[in-house]
């Protein structure tokens, strides 16, 4: 659910396109033909974002370095984390701003209905700069998830790799930038 990476990546792209971004998560199925023409490219642009970011040797090799029992969910953890770095070394009020006014303007998906009044009441994408903050995040995804929380079980790997992972995240972005920038 990294919101922030997303708004990023899409924010040349109009409110609608940008929309589709953001909503992505929540919507399933390859038919988007439901959807407007510009939210429906913004879906399969947070589609591609997420098969470019899931292959990267950067993203493999850091989430090779998680405890085993959880590297099936590191990927969601380094996600969210991804929006930590964002918000802390790139912090954009005025695109954070637009995320909120285009989410406020546009149900939200039935899987995220729920979730969105609570990303912009409690302003999360301000909020992902602090670490704690970020580390609840990922717990609070956990609980959404059913058995065991995994990602709650992450938060320490975040914590002791987090210089490495930091590294990672400057190597990562400037690819991500150029390859899929709008």
């Amino acid at each position: 659910m990294n919101f922030l990476a997303h708004a990023w990546l899409a924010r040349g792209g109009n409110d609608a396109f940008l929309y589709g971004n953001l909503i992505a998560d929540g919507v399933k199925g390859p038919h988007l033909s439901d959807w407007p023409a510009d939210v429906a490219r913004g879906i399969r642009h947070h589609r591609l974002v997420d098969a470019t970011i899931d292959s990267h040797p950067v993203l493999l090799a850091a989430r090779a370095r998680a405890p085993r029992e959880g590297r099936r969910y590191a990927g969601i953890a380094l996600d969210i984390l991804w929006d930590h770095f964002i918000a802390r070394q790139h912090a954009d009020t005025a695109l954070v701003r637009r995320c909120y006014r285009v989410l406020e303007a546009q149900p939200a998906p039935q899987r995220l209905v729920s979730m969105i009044p609570a990303l912009i009441d409690e302003d999360w994408l301000t909020g992902y700069a602090d670490f704690g903050f970020t580390c609840q995040a990922v717990a609070g995804v956990g609980q959404r998830l059913s058995g065991p929380n995994r990602l709650a079980a992450l938060v320490p790997w975040l914590e002791d790799d987090y210089a490495a992972l930091e590294r990672d995240f400057h190597r990562l972005w400037p690819d991500l930038l150029d390859q899929l920038g709008v």
